[in-house]
């Protein structure tokens, strides 16, 4: 197995757990104690875990953005699996408008986009690179700043341009949910996501259960301002409650 790999699985098991135990890992890959500390400690250099003595613990602070390509391999399976789940609510028409949030989890949506003829419109240069494998749609790229973090175009002029949009369904995603609603860390990428939430018809939200309970700085939406959660796991019972009481559908993968 690549390090690649390896250190992807150590994410998605810490984000199971919580915790991971570097003697529990080396003997689940066959490795050597210290192959696993090496992981760890480069997991650790890019913001992705915390270590502790014997084994490293969840980073769940929202202290830190981690960058796209970091989120390109954290939970890739559950991000497929939300986005197999997410493209049961594209619009039966096939020439529907569709609205794509920049993100490693609206990014997996791609391949069932496969079939459709109507316009698909992008904060996200790399889903509109992608997108034009799909020789039927017209894609779109809004205007704007591309942060570098999130390769996310940002700006007045981004906004402006969602304002004049009236597209059938947006897929979102965000970096936490909770009590406070849906929250991310930049302010410039929070006033994209919610002017794409007031321009659309349906909402839908994309966020994997290591988002549950996370709050980063800026508030971009209420519960109650999407129509449906995707998510892999049931949400605790008290944010569960809450997003019933704010007439969210959640779905779960």
């Amino acid at each position: 197995m690549y390090a690649r790999e390896r250190r992807r699985q150590i994410l998605d098991a810490l984000t199971g757990s919580g915790r991971v135990a570097v003697t529990d890992l080396a003997a689940r890959f066959e490795v050597t104690t210290e192959t696993i500390r090496r992981d760890l400690d480069q997991l650790a250099e890019r913001e992705l875990l915390d270590r502790v003595h014997g084994g490293a613990v969840a980073r769940r602070t929202g202290a830190v953005e981690p960058d796209l390509d970091s989120r390109r391999i954290t939970n890739i399976e559950a991000k497929r699996h939300l986005a197999l789940a997410a493209a049961r609510l594209l619009p039966a028409d096939p020439h529907a408008a569709v609205l794509l949030d920049a993100g490693s989890s609206t990014a997996e949506l791609l391949p069932h986009l496969a079939g459709r003829r109507g316009p698909v419109i992008t904060n996200a240069p790399a889903i509109a690179q992608g997108a034009l494998a799909h020789t039927d749609l017209a894609v779109h790229v809004l205007p704007g700043r591309v942060r570098p973090t999130t390769e996310a175009a940002v700006g007045a002029s981004t906004v402006d341009a969602i304002r004049q949009l009236h597209p059938e369904v947006v897929f979102l995603g965000c970096n936490g949910l909770g009590s406070e609603g849906f929250t991310t860390p930049d302010q410039d990428e929070a006033a994209v996501k919610a002017a794409m939430a007031q321009s659309a018809r349906r909402r839908v939200m994309l966020a994997d259960s290591s988002k549950f309970g996370a709050t980063h700085l800026v508030s971009f939406a209420a519960l109650g301002d999407v129509d449906a959660l995707v998510t892999d796991a049931p949400p605790p019972a008290e944010l569960g409650a809450l997003l019933a009481e704010a007439g969210v559908e959640v779905i779960t993968a």
